[in-house]
């Protein structure tokens, strides 16, 4: 039996160094360095030597890293053979495209990763030495770039995702990217809520409709009085509407092309049109049908391009609104400006703000904390073109008996009408087939 080392393999030498002792490769080394021996630096060295043997284990050791004053023979390879940063991206992200493939994580989350990946991290640290890059070399990458908080934070949590995947198999050894804080984001961080009047919404989507046809103006139009989100609205097929109901289900989304079975936050919910947006979903469903006798359509899909296709990217409708927005004499906003549209009209005009947020699958304070302040400054000629234009079609369409029959009803059906009476409520509303079987609430939308 071999002798049991008594001293853990440090021990003092003289009265201003510690020494270490280990083995690498059959070969004994005694490195040693200028640390005071008392008891509490002994203990310290201890520790750095279970990192040391380690760091040999797993073919990672770097003498100059641990004793920068240590000569060590030319035949020593420095580093020893191990895996690089970039060897620890690729094996994250094959495993993140596991998950995908098993519909654990979503496709847009993989992309994000890996394009931060690639285009961040790889290029500045990707030959390093998985265990050699240090907690100062990150903050310096992060620094010298000229990010928005988001921007930082997104590029921090993917490098930190990526190193807590490949210290797994070393949780003896500390990783560098926990020490990696996140950027707070305060109220004044967030966007700012800038909705369109209504007179200018109309004024763009009659623009849209003229520039691009009814299958885009539909599209742009809806957005604006259903407050959908982008990734929802591509993805209705024709089964989602209940035209008896008036009511739209929200069950499914397309991101960066990819279908998936869940909305963003996860849950599904059912969407009750208002009768202007009931009367463009008919015209669209309309075109749809006089497509497919035509043989343009081939799809369930409910909005489409303009030349049938279903809109698998937004880029194209992106591009489109862009430029008929820029031409006209309204201030720029993007289109997901559209949703905070719908949002703000409700709220400006009395709906309840948890049917609101219900509607539009927020959560009440994040609804309230974002539009409260701009639904303050509502006028009632605001108010009141608002209501008129979510209570009936555009003059060009062409309305069916069901949906005339809806243009009577004031909306508002939370609000006591200049009569002091409730409005009538939609009907259909008290019919809503809610996905737990029943409303566990039942009420008109007040």
């Amino acid at each position: 039996m071999g002798r049991k080392s008594v001293t853990g393999g440090v021990r003092p030498l003289g009265r201003n160094r510690i020494q270490f002792d280990f083995r690498m490769e059959g070969v004994r080394y005694r490195p040693s360095l200028p640390w005071i021996p008392h008891e509490t630096n002994l203990r310290r060295a201890r520790q750095l030597l279970v990192q040391v043997r380690a760091r040999i284990d797993a073919g990672t050791f770097v003498f100059s890293e641990f004793f920068p004053a240590f000569a060590v023979s030319p035949r020593v390879p420095l580093p020893l053979s191990g895996r690089t940063c970039s060897d620890v991206f690729d094996a994250f992200l094959a495993h993140e495209t596991a998950r995908v493939k098993r519909g654990d994580l979503a496709p847009a989350t993989l992309a994000a990763h890996r394009q931060l990946l690639d285009h961040i991290w790889r290029p500045a640290i990707g030959t390093f030495s998985f265990h050699a890059v240090r907690y100062t070399q990150f903050v310096k990458i992060a620094d010298g770039h000229r990010w928005s908080k988001k921007t930082y934070n997104n590029a921090i949590s993917a490098l930190r995702r990526a190193f807590a995947f490949g210290f797994e198999d070393h949780p003896e050894l500390h990783n560098p990217t926990r020490g990696l804080n996140c950027a707070r984001i305060g109220r004044k961080d967030r966007p700012t809520i800038d909705p369109f009047r209504i007179d200018d919404a109309e004024r763009l989507i009659a623009a849209l409709h003229q520039d691009w046809g009814d299958a885009q103006g539909n599209y742009d139009e809806f957005r604006f009085f259903t407050g959908l989100r982008p990734s929802e609205q591509i993805a209705l097929v024709v089964n989602d509407y209940d035209p008896e109901k008036g009511v739209l289900s929200i069950t499914k989304a397309r991101v960066k092309g990819i279908d998936r079975n869940r909305t963003k936050t996860g849950d599904d919910r059912r969407v009750v049109l208002c009768p202007r947006a009931r009367a463009v979903l008919e015209r669209q469903l309309a075109l749809r049908e006089s497509l497919v006798r035509r043989g343009r359509v081939r799809h369930e899909h409910i909005f489409f391009e303009p030349y049938g296709r279903p809109i698998r990217e937004l880029h194209g409708v992106q591009r489109r609104w862009q430029k008929t927005l820029t031409r006209l004499p309204i201030r720029y906003r993007t289109p997901y400006t559209a949703r905070h549209t719908s949002v703000s009209w409700n709220l400006m005009i009395g709906c309840n703000p948890l049917f609101v947020a219900q509607q539009h699958g927020h959560r009440i304070l994040t609804m309230l904390m974002l539009y409260a302040a701009w639904t303050e400054g509502s006028t009632e000629a605001d108010v009141a073109a608002i209501r008129r234009a979510m209570a009936a079609p555009t003059s060009a369409a062409k309305s069916s008996p069901k949906v005339e029959a809806l243009q009577r009803v004031d909306w508002a059906a939370n609000r006591p009408n200049d009569a002091g009476r409730k409005a009538e409520i939609p009907r259909g509303y008290k019919d809503i087939d809610w996905r737990s079987g029943r409303d566990s609430n039942p009420r008109p939308p007040a």
